[in-house]
């Protein structure tokens, strides 16, 4: 072969080579948007499947036969799976994906990254097996909370006689999964994994409310109206089953829990929070701060942020308790304000209709502040009695629109709240809270349904205390007291980052906690005493509201300030909620990026 000949032939292999590179790199990157989406989709048909309650809350009912698995094998097989789609998504090349696709990826890496930095914890010898140390507590487990038959009712669908007969599959469920949750707790108790006796000294109670008689029980209340869709000589039949799994299945099972709970749980917690001496708590409340606020902040910054931001809000609230005109402290004018007779509705129904009367004020004033608003149908009802003093709180409506989202207003005790608080609670709860947001998120058809059902702590909860502080743009806070109610709701959310750090990160005494947040935040100490129980069974979530709201605020103030006449605060908002929720460093992203664009 000659030289000349050689040559060409080797420009030619060369050339060859170099075409199918690309071509191959090519095929691959237009393949990856296709592979993420897939992946996209098993990831949120896999959090069904494992999570049925949640798919009946969101309105997906394939799953409404059955309750959540909690045996170690099924916690063994949810660790895999989270592992597994970590690797499938490592094997995507983010750089071949572009606008929703890429944020997708970017979401779920950050999702998947918390869930198993959480379940690392309880792979290390001190906590091995301990993952389920906190499933019966008096804000969460199966007779209270999102967990509980009471809750499940209020989400499921009973339209027709399929619908009941998988409520009864789900009763018949109750003393596997309530074995299974008792397993989990005699596991925590083995690796000293326990919470302090004060804060769960009521579950018994609580569990007492699900075993009266048959007709006052509230898990029997879907058997005691049926809709008129259902034939009325099947009620007869339905009820019958429904009796039978709750006589034989449901209080049976519960009984043996409160027995459990009350001979062998209470007494093996201590007074002290025992949890936090184990050698891995420092990581694994690392872990919460990082799941709840989605940051890398770490506890010493939250804390002196916390003190930082009650030092500012005090200085507002006595401002207005001095232009107000009241002889006193401000915390003497906040105990005026909880105690005061004329500053409580009398009854129940005069509360939900105060509710109500708020909300018909707010939802006019909806559109000078959003470009586009959601169309699901929002309500105000009671709260359920088995939940006594617990918060207030918003369940999400069906993604078909088949169920409105509703405003759960805490009316057992009507002295609980003082007016000057109910406004505040209506715009985080309701609109513009979580209520917009939730359901806003549930109608964004381009999104993948993992992203528009998902629920972020730093970006809901930091999204509806911003809602908050819009009540001055809607008209809503010309009432001082109720400006002071929500400067009030603002420094109760202040002192929760000096407190929650407080007790995970620098030992503080459950009595140094209540008393820094009645000091400061000005709630009684009832409601004081439930916030801090709240926080040493839920570490870390009370960090998620301030340090959201603050990241928006900080968006917000980042974009007038660079678009100046361009900004649009109508355009901003849906710019904040229209990508779902998002983690609070993706959420700055896509900020910064709808203001570079509405810079052009």
């Amino acid at each position: 072969m000659t030289l000349r000949v050689e040559l060409t032939v080797r420009l030619l292999l060369a050339g060859a080579c170099w075409l199918f590179a690309n071509a191959y790199a090519g095929a691959a990157a237009d393949a990856a948007p296709e592979k993420a989406r897939a992946l996209f989709s098993a990831y949120h048909e896999w959090q069904l499947r494992e999570r049925p309650t949640f798919a009946t809350a969101v309105g997906d009912h394939r799953y409404d036969d059955r309750l959540t698995d909690f045996s170690e094998g099924a916690i063994a097989r949810r660790k895999a799976a989270v592992a597994d789609f970590a690797r499938q998504l490592r094997d995507i090349d983010r750089n071949a994906l572009s606008g929703q696709d890429r944020v997708s990826y970017d979401v779920l890496v950050l999702l998947l990254d918390y869930d198993r930095r959480r379940s690392a914890v309880f792979s290390e010898p001190d906590a091995l097996g301990a993952d389920l140390w906190l499933s019966v507590t008096r804000f969460n487990g199966p007779q209270i909370g999102f967990m509980g038959l009471p809750q499940l009712i209020r989400v499921s669908r009973f339209a027709s006689v399929a619908d009941y007969e998988n409520f009864v599959k789900r009763l018949d469920a109750v003393p596997k999964q309530i074995k299974e949750i008792e397993s989990g707790l005699r596991r925590a108790i083995v690796q000293g994994w326990l919470p302090p006796r004060a804060v769960v000294r009521r579950v018994p109670e609580q569990i007492d409310a699900l075993l009266v008689d048959i007709e006052a029980n509230p898990i029997y209340a879907p058997f005691r109206r049926f809709p008129a869709s259902v034939a009325s000589e099947e009620r007869e039949r339905l009820a019958a089953l429904g009796r039978s799994a709750l006589i034989d299945e449901v209080i049976p099972a519960f009984r043996e829990l409160r027995a459990f709970y009350v001979s062998r749980y209470l007494p093996a917690c201590g007074e002290a929070f025992s949890a936090a001496s184990r050698p891995s708590w420092s990581k694994a409340y690392a872990a919460a701060v990082a799941s709840q606020t989605t940051t890398s902040l770490s506890p010493s910054e939250i804390h002196a942020l916390g003190l930082k931001e009650v030092a500012r809000i005090g200085a507002e609230m006595d401002a207005l308790v001095k232009r107000i005109g009241f002889k006193g402290t401000r915390p003497e004018f906040a105990h005026w304000l909880e105690t005061a007779p004329e500053m409580h509705y009398a009854r129940p129904a005069e509360m939900l209709a105060a509710y109500r009367d708020i909300a018909m004020r707010v939802e006019p004033e909806l559109p000078r502040l959003f470009a586009e608003l959601p169309r699901l149908p929002f309500g105000i009802r009671a709260m359920d009695a088995a939940e006594g003093d617990n918060a207030e709180h918003y369940t999400r409506g069906a993604a078909d629109g088949t169920r409105p989202g509703y405003f759960e207003a805490n009316v057992n005790n009507v002295l609980r709240r003082s007016k000057a608080d109910m406004v505040t609670l209506l715009l985080h709860e309701g609109v513009p809270g979580h209520h917009l947001q939730v359901s806003r998120a549930m109608e964004l058809k381009d999104l993948p349904a993992f992203r528009r059902m998902a629920f972020l702590p730093a970006y809901g909860e930091g999204w509806a205390l911003y809602a908050e502080s819009l009540g001055d743009e809607l008209g809503v806070y010309g009432d001082p007291y109720a400006k002071f109610g929500y400067l009030s709701s603002e420094m109760f959310r202040a002192c929760r980052l000096v407190v929650d750090t407080g007790i995970h990160a620098f030992g503080w005494t459950r009595e140094r906690a209540i008393r820094y947040l009645v000091d400061n935040s000005g709630i009684t100490e009832a409601n004081a005493v439930a916030e801090v129980d709240r926080y040493y069974v839920n570490p870390g979530q009370a960090l998620a509201y301030k340090i959201g709201e603050l990241k928006i605020k900080a968006l917000r103030a980042k974009a007038r300030s660079e678009l100046r006449d361009r900004f649009d605060i109508r355009r901003f908002h849906n710019a904040l909620i229209d990508d779902g929720p998002l983690p609070l460093s993706v959420l700055e992203e896509r900020i910064d990026e709808w203001i570079a664009s509405n810079r052009r």
